[in-house]
C-alpha cells in the first residue's frame, strides 16, 4: 500500500508542483489538495492519509494554522503524520509543532529542499512514527535560544554537554567523533548516558535525538 498524503499549501503553482512530484515517487500518493486550513481538515477528516505536508500560514487567517492543524491531527487523528514544509525559520514555530511530541513530526524549510527525495524521505520517515528536524531550523533555535533552567542538563558530564551542543547543530555521530577526536562508537556512548540521564531513552534514535536536542535549546544557557 502507497503512503497516502495530503498537501495544504495555498500557493497553487507550488501545490501542483509538488503534488506532480509526490505522485512521481515510487510508494507514495497524492491523496487530496487543499489551499486552506477548513478545507484540510475536511480532506483529511474524509481520505484518512498517511501524512499531511503543510505550510505553516494559509487561509483564513495566514498566521499559523499548519501548526493547529497538526495540534488538531495529535487529538483526533494521532497515527497522522505532519511535515511542515515552510519558509519561516522562527523558533517558536518548531517548539509549538513538537510541543505535544516529536514522533510523526517534520519541519522543514522550503528553500533548503534541494531534492525532490529531502521531502520524500521525510514523508517516509514520518509516516513510519519518526521525526525529521531541518538543521537550517536547528541553527536558528541555538541562536535565540533564551537562557534559563539547567535542570534537566546538570546531570550530564562536560563532554556529554559538547556532544549535544554538536548534536543540535544536526551532525550525525560520524561527524560529531570527527570534530571531537573521539571513534564512532565513544560517541554513540555518550549519546545513550545523554538519553539515559535526560529520560528518554526508551524513545526511538531518531525521535531521541530530536527530544534531547529540544531540551538542549529550551534549557540551555
Amino acid at each position: 500500500m502507497p503512503i497516502r498524503v495530503v498537501l495544504a499549501e495555498d500557493d497553487v503553482l507550488l501545490r501542483k508542483g509538488l503534488a506532480q512530484l509526490i505522485d512521481a515517487e515510487p510508494g507514495l500518493e497524492v491523496a487530496g489538495e487543499a489551499a486552506d486550513l477548513s478545507t484540510a481538515l475536511e480532506q483529511i477528516d474524509t481520505l484518512r492519509p498517511d501524512v499531511v505536508v503543510t505550510d505553516i500560514r494559509m487561509p483564513p487567517m495566514k498566521k499559523d494554522e499548519g501548526i493547529r492543524l497538526a495540534a488538531l491531527l495529535r487529538e483526533q487523528h494521532p497515527s497522522i503524520g505532519v511535515v511542515v514544509l515552510s519558509q519561516h525559520k522562527e523558533p517558536a514555530y518548531a517548539y509549538a509543532l513538537f510541543e505535544h511530541g516529536v514522533a510523526g513530526r517534520g519541519y522543514l524549510i522550503k528553500e533548503r529542499v534541494a531534492e525532490v527525495r529531502d521531502l520524500t524521505d521525510a514523508v517516509r520517515q514520518v509516516a513510519a512514527g519518526l521525526s525529521v528536524v531541518d538543521p537550517a531550523v536547528v541553527e536558528t533555535m541555538v541562536r535565540t535560544r533564551s537562557s534559563g533552567k539547567r535542570s534537566a542538563l546538570d546531570a550530564l558530564t562536560p563532554r556529554e554537554l559538547e556532544v549535544l551542543r554538536h548534536m543540535a547543530q544536526g551532525k550525525s555521530n560520524a561527524a560529531i567523533g570527527k570534530v571531537l577526536g573521539l571513534t564512532e562508537g565513544a560517541v554513540q556512548k555518550n549519546t545513550n548516558a545523554i538519553f539515559a540521564k535526560l529520560g528518554i531513552a526508551e524513545e526511538r534514535d531518531i525521535n531521541k535525538r530530536v527530544r534531547a536536542v529540544l531540551l538542549f535549546l529550551d534549557q540551555d544557557g
